[in-house]
């Protein structure tokens, strides 16, 4: 009896501690997804309306020639982002797991600029890529006269210098990702493929990256999140110009929410994001659930 009742007790007080962060998911998120949902699905402009219109915000934000760019530029940016990223966090991973001498420096040089803010990083590299001022008037000084570098104010090429920006800032971090994974992978295993005689190369990409599997699907998951919400970068470097072409989703919904008093447009913005990282985190999070299963079966 006394047993049973210091287990209920317990119990008790587990459920107690977690009431705040319950409390915190079903109000902050889930209220406030359900919130932006009904917004959505209203004629709401300024202030919040009851009047209900069904998918017709949806269907204006698809007519939407902005939105359509700001999802070109989106996908345009993602892939670059994310090849960039895992590619070069993965080189830098490797370099280090070498047992470079001066280790821990490097790691905090690569890992660095990630505890920079977006805004800061965002405007160092406005002032590096302005054509007046930074990358392109250095080397004219330097005597390269014809030297151009004018990217960031190229309608067709901006967006490059935003993926740019971005890469410096977030490869370290997948560098640091992908080296806790390396460091946990068995020196046998090295030891195995030097007496074979197998290329370095292709144990990296024969055994070690299947290996890494779990690390490169996080990595992945947080780089794609960070594609979704690319918003302070944009606004710091480019403010979305010249003209509208960086333009990404995150901005015209904050501009029509703040700017253009059009809430309701802005929630089906919104709305459509969320769809879009529930489509791919959801399956990740059941594939992992059922490989937790089977392991623990």
């Amino acid at each position: 009896m006394k047993t049973r009742l210091t287990r209920l007790s317990s119990r008790l007080v587990s459920w107690t501690a977690l009431l705040p962060m319950a409390l915190t998911v079903l109000v902050a998120y889930v209220g406030t997804v359900l919130w932006s949902l009904k917004v959505s699905l209203s004629n709401s402009r300024t202030f919040p309306s009851d009047e209900f219109v069904g998918l017709l915000q949806y269907q204006r934000l698809f007519d939407n020639e902005r939105w359509l760019l700001s999802l070109e530029n989106l996908a345009l940016y993602g892939v670059l982002f994310i090849l960039a990223c895992m590619v070069l966090g993965f080189l830098l991973a490797v370099f280090i797991d070498q047992k470079v001498r001066g280790e821990g420096l490097l790691r905090t040089v690569f890992l660095y600029p990630y505890a920079m803010s977006f805004v800061a990083t965002g405007l160092v590299w406005q002032w590096m890529l302005n054509p007046g001022q930074g990358i392109q008037r250095a080397m004219r000084q330097a005597g390269f006269e014809n030297f151009s570098f004018d990217w960031i104010i190229d309608q067709d090429k901006v967006m490059y210098t935003i993926v740019i920006a971005t890469v410096w800032q977030a490869s370290g971090l997948v560098m640091a990702m992908l080296l806790a994974g390396l460091r946990g992978i068995d020196e046998e295993i090295w030891k195995a493929t030097r007496v074979d005689g197998i290329p370095s190369w292709r144990v990296y990409v024969s055994i070690v990256l299947p290996m890494l599997a779990p690390s490169v699907a996080t990595v992945f998951i947080l780089l794609f999140t960070a594609v979704i919400k690319l918003f302070d970068s944009v606004v710091s470097m480019t403010q979305g110009g010249p003209g509208t072409a960086s333009e990404v989703p995150a901005k015209f919904i904050m501009d029509h929410l703040f700017g253009r008093a059009n809430i309701a447009l802005a929630s089906a913005g919104s709305m459509v994001l969320l769809l879009t990282v529930l489509a791919l985190v959801a399956p990740f999070l059941y594939a992992r659930s059922r490989a937790n299963q089977r392991e623990a079966a």
